[in-house]
């Protein structure tokens, strides 16, 4: 289908919001990893139109704050008073001058309108000649809607609100979504001409299509194929249900394009995740922002990734993870946190209970369970011990520890940075190490073991323990008594 390029799109986000109960604008609430508006202008830069237009007006700093950082090439033009949407497009080819072509005007709080949806209201719009299109969707319960009568060769008569319709007009059930193509030249001079003596002495821009109706011009309608699409989000009740909609959308062009989701029910990706074929995701996992998932790689169950990188064939379990990358074939989890910084190469291990910050993990390293790993490089092939701690902070400044290639760290020990161990080191269980250990040496910091003969049953005569002592200490003598019979 061949599409003319709209000559400007208008996206009206100056409303309040008040249903949302927010300081936050509403247009700039979470959805799959973007603001309301950005799912809006994506879907509308997805027409290529000749100019993308943004109005504002309510909590403009914030908005326009928002859209410089992630559309620069939207224009802004302020609705200093905001007295309608006949008024926000007045004010917009008053402001940005006059434009020739076709108009869009959409809304910011629409974020499941698709780019293919549009562009078949304008493929309308240019194949009937229309001064004006409107999309509509035929809904199950068009109650509190504006209707759409249309006369018997399917032009749109008028649009009628639910409150002034009759009872027949009441029983259809195509609805009036909002959004509009107009002819440039013809909305100039019509919206010039919307009264607002009205009960809200507000501007519609419904009013214009009953000024270009009487002008003489065709006025059509386009119906979407999914009622779902033009639902706007005025609350977080809606915004709950749009984001389920949209969730089960990108969760279905994954599986069609190769991603195993097990358990759809319990899944949520944003927007922009990528996802190569064969990754498979378990049961509660979330992916968030930037996160991508290569070949073969296996994330879930219960795994929460954010601005992640995972590479082809990793195994991620039970894991919280936040601006880490994970090398090919790494494993994580289950139960670990990959916090910002942390890098995994290539079949390295961040195993049950280990809390990670700032490392870098060697290919092959190992660190198994029940460490904290902060400020950390971490050698190829080198095996962290249970209990280990990298002690990076002084109470003042973070410090940086360096673990060489295949270096063993036992048990419990302590890194208290800054520290090398070199490559082929070892430290023995139960250390805390202050001091660089040579390449090939064994760093000892412990205390030489003392045993106090009979201590518990001096000191906690009459308990459990020292009746066990007493028992055993019997029972060696006895065994000792006849050895030294049988001798």
């Amino acid at each position: 289908m061949s599409v003319p390029r709209p000559a400007a799109v208008i996206v009206l986000a100056a409303g309040e919001g008040t249903r949302m109960k927010s300081k936050k604008p509403k247009v700039l609430h979470e959805l799959c990893g973007l603001a309301l508006l950005d799912h809006m202008l994506r879907a509308a830069r997805g027409l290529e139109p000749g100019r993308l237009i943004l109005v504002t007006g309510h909590a403009r700093e914030q908005v326009e704050k928002h859209v410089a950082e992630t559309s620069a090439d939207a224009e802004i033009v302020v609705q200093e008073e905001r007295r309608g949407t006949g008024h926000a497009v007045r004010t917009v080819l008053e402001k940005a001058g006059p434009i020739e072509g076709t108009v869009l005007v959409t809304y910011g709080d629409t974020p499941l309108l698709r780019t293919a949806t549009l562009a078949e209201l304008l493929a309308t719009h240019a194949r009937e000649a229309n001064a004006v299109t409107v999309l509509t969707a035929e809904v199950p319960d068009p109650t509190g809607y504006g209707r759409i009568v249309r006369d018997a060769a399917g032009a749109v008569l008028k649009i009628v609100e639910h409150k002034d319709a009759t009872p027949e007009e009441r029983a259809i059930r195509e609805m009036n979504s909002g959004v509009y193509a107009f002819d440039g030249a013809l909305l100039a001079d019509a919206v010039k001409r919307v009264s607002s003596a009205n009960a809200q002495g507000e501007e519609y821009l419904t009013d214009v299509l009953a000024i270009l109706r009487e002008d003489g011009h065709r006025v059509g309608a386009h119906i979407a194929a999914d009622h779902v699409e033009v639902e706007g989000v005025n609350d977080r009740v809606q915004l709950a249900a749009a984001r389920q909609v949209l969730n089960r959308r990108i969760l279905e062009r994954h599986m069609r394009d190769g991603v195993t989701v097990v358990d759809p029910a319990s899944t949520w990706i944003d927007a922009d995740v990528v996802l190569e074929p064969d990754v498979v995701i378990h049961p509660n996992t979330r992916l968030h922002g930037g996160t991508s998932v290569a070949e073969g790689a296996e994330i879930g169950p219960d795994s929460t990734l954010t601005d992640t990188v995972v590479g082809a064939d990793a195994v991620v379990r039970n894991t919280v993870a936040q601006g880490a990358r994970i090398g090919p074939r790494a494993q994580v989890g289950p139960f670990a946190y990959l916090r910002p910084g942390t890098v995994l190469a290539a079949r390295a291990k961040a195993g049950t209970f280990v809390e990670m910050k700032n490392a870098q993990v060697g290919e092959g390293a190992k660190v198994p369970h029940l460490t904290y790993a902060g400020d950390a490089v971490i050698g190829a092939g080198s095996n962290i011990g249970a209990s280990t701690i990298f002690v990076n902070y002084d109470g003042v400044d973070k410090h940086r520890t360096i673990v060489g290639e295949h270096a063993f760290v036992g048990c419990d020990t302590m890194l208290v940075a800054p520290v090398t161990v070199g490559d082929g080191a070892y430290t023995a269980a139960g250390s805390v190490i202050t001091e660089d250990v040579p390449p090939g040496a064994i760093g000892v910091a412990r205390g030489r073991q003392r045993n106090v003969r009979e201590w518990v049953l001096r000191r906690r005569a009459g308990t459990a323990s020292a009746d066990a002592a007493r028992r055993a200490i019997a029972d060696r003598t006895d065994q000792a008594d006849d050895t030294e019979q049988a001798e």
